[in-house]
């Protein structure tokens, strides 16, 4: 069954004859376990400064101490300094030798990601979270560190029946009719177990490891010590400053490790999609009871993988409105609300029987204070206008440049003034330089990366190879207007109050999309399958033009 279109076009899934009561609260499934009444839940009690404390506890992990973790910095720097020194002895001289790079970056990938394994947990989420930045990371670093999702051994039972045992405060047969002793999967933070509660109800059990939480802030002590050593040691563009990098890990793993604040994650985003409407997101109900900062038991939803494409589609599933969805509904709230799921992959979601996107784990969860979301807004508005001052004004506002940035200056300096070249007809030589050149001037004007930038950066890139895997024909200036209509249409008085331009008197500037992709503006038509195969032929070209620098 695929999901209904409304009559602005946007999927909206069709709901039961009857709808539970929740539905009018959040995103939920059509058939609940239990009903999630937010006045009832004691587990949420005092959240808001649970998550205050969490925040501030991060300088103070962060801080350099005069005397520091030795052991932990010591073995760190053992493991790191070991991988780099023989990728430096074995593949950067064999890549020399052979005149080809990517031995270079592979090599050093797999060294990171084994040293990475043998530091324990806290180093395999750092690469978990690198894993899933695709076009953030170079694709060696990314390909290689997904491995790290499927390589961490699962916790042994007696351990996952005494942290649950301990967060619950009573026997586990008090609780549960089943508990399966396998978990369905285990993660370097948590893993989860199927399991049915007294009452009746399949549920998923989400459980902390033991020790995690005393193991993530020594290894954040011992990182802040070792990473002003690094800079510029890794001969990765996006780990040149780790410093920046062990920042933003620390500000997302702290939240990580209370579930109390992950389930308070699930109801906002939950209530942020009823508020919108959009029903073709669903989110699974957390227990009204049995939430706690090492154990989350939440309801069990089902469906297909996400890049199971052939399985949806023999179930009569439309792909493209299921990333169209996906798209909407990250939209709406980040620039609208002001939260936003901060980890999209494919191991967090599926689609199930009715077309309908379930959207799992929110340890990681983007949230914007009110100016922060109206810079977003203007961002987005900026880029759909081609307004290139007003993006770089909005970037500003979220921290990506410092407050006393002159931006028409940073325009002329980046050439955003001038029209775009097409990259493709571009020597490799030139488009380097210009890379260069960019990254140059950027870096002078001390541009950064917020963490809230990153994750919504990082979901985006999400999206693309999304529409890669299940909409690759899609024309993409349709639905790029169409989207823009849709938010036109809906929001567009709301948006004008916000941030004083109304998109009704200023419609997408397609021209500004046909530069951004960087096609001449004859070209009316590109699907997702025809970008990619323009951005192999540009990756083709740069990798013969290093290959033949190298020789």
């Amino acid at each position: 069954m695929s999901t209904a279109p409304d009559d602005e076009g946007m999927p909206r899934a069709p709901g039961p004859a009857t709808p539970p009561a929740d539905l009018a609260q959040g995103a939920f499934s059509d058939d609940p376990p239990w009903l999630v009444v937010p006045g009832e839940l004691r587990w949420r009690a005092g959240v808001d400064s649970l998550r205050r404390q969490v925040a501030a506890q991060v300088p103070k992990l962060l801080r350099r101490r005069t005397v520091p973790p030795a052991r932990r910095v010591l073995r760190t720097g053992a493991e790191l300094g070991t991988a780099l020194a023989l990728w430096r002895l074995v593949e950067r001289r064999a890549a020399r030798r052979h005149g080809r790079p990517e031995l270079s970056r592979a090599g050093v990938s797999c060294r990171l990601r084994r040293a990475f394994e043998r530091l324990g947990p806290t180093y395999i989420k750092l690469g978990q979270i690198i894993s899933s930045g695709e076009g953030l990371f170079p694709a060696e670093l990314v390909s290689e560190f997904k491995l790290l999702r499927d390589r961490v051994p699962p916790e042994a039972f007696e351990d996952v029946r005494a942290v649950v045992e301990e967060d619950l405060g009573r026997p586990l047969e008090e609780v549960f009719s089943s508990f399966e002793r396998e978990p369905v999967a285990a993660a370097s933070i948590a893993q989860v177990h199927a399991a049915t509660l007294l009452t009746g109800e399949s549920v998923v059990v989400k459980v902390q490891r033991r020790e995690v939480a005393s193991v993530v802030r020594r290894d954040l002590e011992a990182m802040s010590w070792i990473a002003p050593a690094l800079i510029g040691r890794i001969p990765v563009a996006a780990l040149a400053n780790p410093p920046a990098l062990i920042e933003l890990f620390a500000e997302t793993i702290t939240e990580e490790l209370d579930f109390r604040l992950e389930a308070d994650n699930m109801l906002d985003v939950a209530h942020v999609l009823a508020e919108t409407n959009q029903r073709a997101v669903v989110v699974p109900r957390p227990h009204p009871d049995l939430v706690t900062r090492r154990v989350l038991v939440m309801e069990c939803l089902e469906g297909f993988g996400f890049d199971d494409v052939a399985g949806m589609r023999a179930a009569g599933i439309d792909t493209e409105a299921v990333v169209r969805a996906l798209i909407i509904s990250f939209l709406e709230g980040a620039v609208l609300f002001g939260v936003f799921h901060g980890d999209l992959h494919g191991g967090n979601l599926f689609v199930r029987r009715d077309g309908r996107v379930a959207l799992l784990d929110y340890g990681i969860t983007g949230r914007l204070d009110e100016s922060r979301r109206l810079a977003f807004l203007r961002m987005l508005m900026g880029a759909s206008i081609n307004d290139p001052g007003m993006q770089l004004a909005a970037l500003r506002d979220l921290g990506a440049l410092p407050p006393d940035a002159d931006l028409d200056a940073v325009v002329r300096d980046l050439g955003l003034d001038q029209a775009p070249k097409d990259p493709t007809t571009m020597a490799p030589e030139e488009l380097l330089g210009e890379l260069r050149e960019v990254t140059k001037r950027l870096l002078e004007y001390g541009a950064r990366f917020p963490k809230v930038l990153m994750l919504f950066v990082k979901d985006l890139l999400f999206i693309d190879g999304a529409l890669a895997t299940l909409a690759p024909d899609i024309d993409l200036f349709v639905e790029i207007t169409r989207i823009a209509t849709y938010f036109t249409m809906r929001y567009g008085e709301r948006i004008a109050g916000d941030i004083g331009i109304d998109p009704r008197a200023n419609p997408v500037d397609l021209e500004g999309v046909r530069a951004t992709v960087g096609v001449s503006s004859d070209v009316d038509h590109l699907t997702y399958r025809e970008l990619q195969a323009r951005r192999e032929l540009i990756r083709k070209r740069m990798e013969d033009h290093r290959r033949r620098a190298r020789r």
